[in-house]
């Protein structure tokens, strides 16, 4: 491990110096490689050399244990504790670290959330939801656009698709995807019996040109007037525009904007991000036998949190975590939840590493 942490450290160090070469600054797409390049090695050189620190500070200590002054022994003794507790720490931080990264951990993403089984009910949660991901996005000063969205008679959303952009967001969202199940009484209940409710959300992450190429000719384009909400502009101008996938059947739809254009681009940016996504489920399905690492088993139809609103309480089935505070969670109070879920899966991680090596 201690050669290839040196091994990194060369080469941030080699980048550095490459980061003021006028001929890197002159090149600004190796210029944006490098600095990505750099920003991802800093963490872990930082933390090798504060590891090379402590074990040079250790040495130093068990020297001074050899002292004749018993004060000074003591001393010593008391820091030699300390510095193996920092070691200790640091050691399970350089392992993590380490660990293979998502490659699109620092993407934006395409947060998709459809109503499922409870009619009006879930609609109106998958609104919920909506606002749940808005309202944390906003905490992480992330932008938030609506590419497409149905809404239901009685509110909410039969679906909502939207871009949420900003540094890291896949990391933090990519755990969201799955079945959202509600317990509660919905409003229209005379009885006030609580009923049971689902939606769906897909987090995709979003696909840049270098990722997918497609085909103009794969795809067919149609423009027709815009509906629902709109004002004047509503069923005035062909703007809104479906395009499909031919080779997938892969279907995006996209009326949010007055310009046909602009809604051409937004629809193709989620096009490009389902069929990534699609791609990259059916290799992960292909090795899922040999990556224990894997999360979950990618199905979207899998239920992975509940929320009850008569308790006040939500649960993550996955990693067993049951929180009692649900208004701060509707408000957009997930970072807890986020945070437990990444710790979960780098310590998966981290064991099929262990298991391997």
């Amino acid at each position: 491990m201690f050669n290839k942490l040196a091994e990194f450290e060369v080469r941030f160090e080699e980048v550095e110096s490459l980061l003021s070469d006028p001929e890197v600054l002159a090149n600004q797409p190796e210029f944006r490689r490098l600095s990505k390049e750099h920003s991802s090695l800093a963490e872990l050189v930082a933390a090798f050399r504060e590891y090379k620190k402590i074990i040079a500070d250790m040495e130093d200590n068990r020297e001074l244990l050899k002292e004749p002054d018993q004060e000074m022994r003591e001393m010593a003794q008391a820091e030699l504790l300390a510095l193996e507790v920092r070691r200790s720490t640091l050691e399970s931080e350089i392992k993590l670290l380490l660990l293979p990264k998502d490659p699109n951990d620092d993407k934006s993403v395409v947060l998709e959330i459809r109503a499922g089984t409870g009619g009006d009910e879930s609609a109106l949660f998958a609104g919920d939801l909506f606002r749940m991901y808005s309202r944390f996005a906003e905490l992480n000063r992330w932008r938030v656009e609506v590419i497409s969205a149905s809404e239901s008679d009685k509110g909410g959303y039969k679906e909502v698709v939207a871009l949420i952009e900003g540094s890291g967001v896949f990391a933090r969202l990519k755990y969201e995807s799955g079945t959202h199940r509600v317990q509660r009484v919905p409003e229209t209940e005379a009885q006030g019996r609580i009923h049971t409710s689902a939606c769906t959300v897909a987090v995709l992450p979003e696909a840049e040109d270098v990722d997918i190429d497609i085909n103009p000719a794969d795809l067919k384009i149609d423009v027709y007037r815009s509906s629902g909400a709109g004002g004047q502009h509503v069923n005035t101008t062909d703007s809104a525009v479906r395009i499909t996938h031919l080779p997938t059947g892969t279907v995006v739809a996209c009326q949010e904007e007055r310009s046909q254009i602009k809604n051409r681009a937004k629809a193709m940016k989620v096009l490009k991000s389902r069929i990534l996504d699609a791609m990259v489920s059916a290799q992960n399905a292909i090795m899922a036998a040999d990556r224990k690492s894997q999360v979950g088993s990618g199905d979207r139809s899998e239920r992975i949190r509940t929320y009850n609103f008569p308790q006040g309480r939500m649960t993550d089935h996955r990693i067993g975590l049951t929180l009692y505070r649900l208004d701060a969670i509707m408000a957009g109070d997930i970072a807890e939840i986020a945070d437990a879920l990444r710790a979960h899966y780098q310590m998966e991680a981290l064991q099929a590493q262990s298991e391997v090596n």
